[in-house]
């Protein structure tokens, strides 16, 4: 009877293994299969990290119980899936940000900056961390900042955040102006401390939501460097839908309950960030001067989006970060969905990830020099 337990318990391991393995390789192919056919396989994406963790897993019980044979499965899908791995994960050793800029390099901010929390001039705890934001965008010292969920207003019972802004020693600025009500405006912005000598915007195809891509032509010295940004398709989750996340995790109600709509939302978000990486890539491919990208894509790693906006450019966080380098502070510790890249023209010098909780994201800056 023992004996036959011994063999039920091996099999039914080898069996969850091998399925492990099959859900992990799928979602490797994610990044490279459009998600308006193969949405199912974009879910997977977002399920990369924990299937790499148990494919780990199992290939170290296995080693553990002397199985080095049963190992192989896993060191096989590892090694299969290595090209999703290594964007995943930053595999430099952890070192500190130099405050002051070498010569010769630019600082970029890209940051998310929810609106600045609170729209209205007032004294609660949201105008409060609004002046920590302001705060924070000081001390980084940084030559261009790219900041999404941008929100200012002419209305003066409400902030003119891009006065705010520029009195923090940015005096140029490119912003499109997308009202989000009376004398109320509500999108992407760059600002630099060079000059902007020309800039443009971009509109996404409906039923996408209307966020652009922007860019901004900055002069500096004898050079001109293109600097974009945006912010992708977010999955819109309101209260009630982290409310059900948080129900889900707590075991108070059943997945099938809750799930419906939070899926829904995910499936529509993936497909409409696809049509938008198309644009964004094709947008890129067509830039006369050395291009900078900072943008929040509301992806990971491992998706289409990343990989089809990314191409073949420079991700400053796998370059010079180290571990995972999550970016956005809810849901899972696994999100890293704001990036900056940069094309082959730029040697990149180091990066720094402010893990600060003013927003739900995290700002990341990065230290980029033009070659010469």
């Amino acid at each position: 009877m023992a004996n036959k337990f011994a063999i039920f318990t091996r099999r039914f391991f080898i069996y969850t293994n091998i399925a492990v393995v099959i859900f992990f390789l799928l979602s490797c192919l994610a990044s490279s299969l459009n998600p308006g056919k193969w949405w199912f396989i974009s879910f997977l994406s977002l399920a990369f990290p924990f299937l790499l963790v148990a494919v780990i897993t199992f290939a170290i019980t296995w080693l553990m119980v002397l199985k080095p044979r049963l190992a192989i499965i896993s060191g096989v899908a590892l090694v299969l899936g290595i090209k999703s791995i290594i964007v995943f994960f930053a595999f430099h050793a952890p070192t500190s940000f130099k405050s002051k800029k070498e010569q010769g390099n630019l600082r970029i901010v890209s940051w998310n900056v929810a609106r600045f929390i609170e729209l209205k001039r007032n004294t609660n705890k949201g105008s409060q961390t609004r002046l920590k934001m302001l705060d924070l965008l000081r001390e980084q010292n940084a030559d261009v900042l790219c900041l999404q969920e941008f929100h200012t207003s002419l209305d003066s019972s409400y902030y003119n955040n891009i006065k705010a802004v520029q009195d923090l020693g940015y005096p140029h600025f490119y912003f499109s102006f997308d009202t989000d009500g009376d004398n109320h405006f509500y999108s992407s912005i760059i600002f630099s401390r060079y000059p902007i000598v020309d800039n443009g915007k971009i509109r996404y195809p409906r039923p996408s939501l209307p966020d652009a891509l922007i860019h901004a032509d900055v002069k500096v010295g004898a050079d001109t460097i293109r600097i974009y940004t945006t912010h992708l398709q977010s999955l819109q989750l309101g209260k009630n839908d982290y409310d059900r996340i948080g129900k889900i995790k707590s075991g108070e109600d059943s997945l099938v309950a809750n799930s419906r709509n939070i899926l829904s939302k995910i499936k529509r978000g993936f497909t409409n960030r696809s049509l938008q990486a198309d644009v964004v890539s094709e947008v890129i491919g067509d830039s006369p001067h050395p291009v900078l990208f900072a943008a929040d894509l509301n992806d990971v790693p491992n998706s289409y989006t990343y990989a089809t906006v990314r191409g073949s450019m420079q991700d400053a966080f796998l370059k010079k970060g180290f571990g995972i380098g999550r970016t956005f502070s809810a849901l899972s510790p696994t999100l890293r969905i704001d990036y900056i890249f940069a094309d082959k023209n730029f040697k990149i010098s180091q990066f720094n990830r402010i893990v600060k909780r003013y927003s739900d994201h995290y700002m990341i800056v990065a230290d980029v020099e033009l070659k010469k």
